[in-house]
This record gives C-alpha cells, sequence and structure tokens, in this order.
C-alpha cells in the first residue's frame, strides 16, 4: 500500500499511513484483500478515519428507539437525553465487564478507536496484548497509532482474516457490529478500496 493509496480513498495520508503499516504487519493484513477489507470497514466505522469516538449524542425519542428496554418511556429517556456521559453509564452498566451505572464505567470504556472498543473487559484485554495502560488511559484510543493497534487486535481476535481472504463481508460485519447495520455501504467501500489497492499491485 502507498500514501498515494489512501489520499484516493479521502483519508489523511499523513496521520493514517504509518499506524496502517505498522499494524497490518502485526496482525498479518497482508494482501489487498485483506488491507481493503479492513479499510473499507474501518471507513464505515469511524466517518473514514474522522471520528475516533462514539456519538451518544440522543434525543429522548433516539434513546426509546435505540435501547427500548432500558428506556421504556419517555419520561425515563428525558432524564438522559442530551447527556453523552449519563446515556453511556446507562446503556452500558453491567455488561462487557463494566460496573453499575453509579461506577462511571459505561462513560470510561464507551466505544473508542477506529472500530469502536467498548466495555472494560475489552480495554483490559487489550491493553494488556498492547502494552497500554487502557484502563486508566481510555482516551489512548483517541490516538492514531493505538486507534489503528485497538482496531488491529479486535480484528486478529475475531478472526476476520480468514473472512477478508473468502470476501465474506456479511459475517464480517456481524464479527463487528454485531448485525449487519450498514451493509452495502461497507460491501461499497471495500469494493473502492480493493480497486484502488490492486492498481498498485
Amino acid at each position: 500500500m502507498k500514501p498515494e493509496q489512501l489520499t484516493q480513498l479521502g483519508i489523511d495520508a499523513a496521520t493514517w499511513y504509518t499506524p496502517l503499516i505498522d499494524m497490518f504487519a502485526r496482525y498479518n493484513i497482508n494482501t489487498t484483500q485483506r488491507q481493503a477489507s479492513f479499510i473499507g470497514q474501518c471507513q464505515h466505522e469511524s466517518n473514514n478515519f474522522r471520528t475516533l469516538e462514539e456519538n451518544l449524542h440522543y434525543s429522548a425519542d433516539g434513546l426509546m428507539r435505540t435501547w427500548p428496554s432500558r428506556f421504556p418511556s419517555a419520561d425515563v429517556a428525558q432524564q438522559y437525553a442530551n447527556n453523552p456521559e449519563k446515556i453511556a453509564n446507562k446503556v452500558y452498566a453491567g455488561r462487557m465487564g463494566n460496573g453499575d451505572e453509579e461506577s462511571g464505567d459505561g462513560w470510561a470504556y464507551h466505544g473508542r478507536g477506529l472500530i469502536q472498543l467498548t466495555g472494560r473487559d475489552n480495554y483490559s484485554a487489550c491493553g494488556a496484548s498492547l502494552g497500554f495502560a487502557l484502563l486508566t488511559n481510555p482516551e489512548l484510543l483517541l490516538q492514531p497509532k493505538s486507534a489503528c493497534l485497538s482496531a488491529g487486535w479486535f480484528w486478529g481476535k475475531r478472526g476476520l482474516n480468514s473472512l477478508a481472504d473468502s470476501n465474506n463481508i456479511e459475517e464480517m460485519t456481524k464479527r463487528i457490529n454485531g448485525g449487519v447495520l450498514g451493509l452495502e455501504d461497507r460491501i461499497s467501500k471495500i469494493k473502492a478500496a480493493k480497486q484502488i489497492l490492486d492498481t498498485y499491485d
């Protein structure tokens, strides 16, 4: 992969080229198919490598639509609307290794990185693997190097290279997203990345 290929994809090569190349080597993302799959998925997840933090700005209606079991009424939802920290502490409480709502774990370990790492357990395991103190410094995932490495760690942990090899974008998306949200956009971005990466092969 060349810096100009990232530029063609609308990605800031000065920021992202070196972190991506280093991470690709570490996690054996070493074919154009694997690299295109990684880049396309991350483009979707991170607004084309521009957004490294989960957007938790929800209205009361949005909260009730997104988490109906946690916000069963407008009265409950209004107490949390447009307060990202409070929302994170509620919706991520008691999950993924997080403590209860009052612990603050939901906000401390909300989604960060290129493929948004979420939850105390994931921050702990990823940090241990990478040698980063993510439990005490979760904001490290907002830096390009660690944002890339955390996504590579997740990629490897979920076995996504083999799915990239078979171009199974639907299953890949399920392992990243838990469902198939944005599948058509992901397919389109992976295809575009592959076409550009192949031009220098």
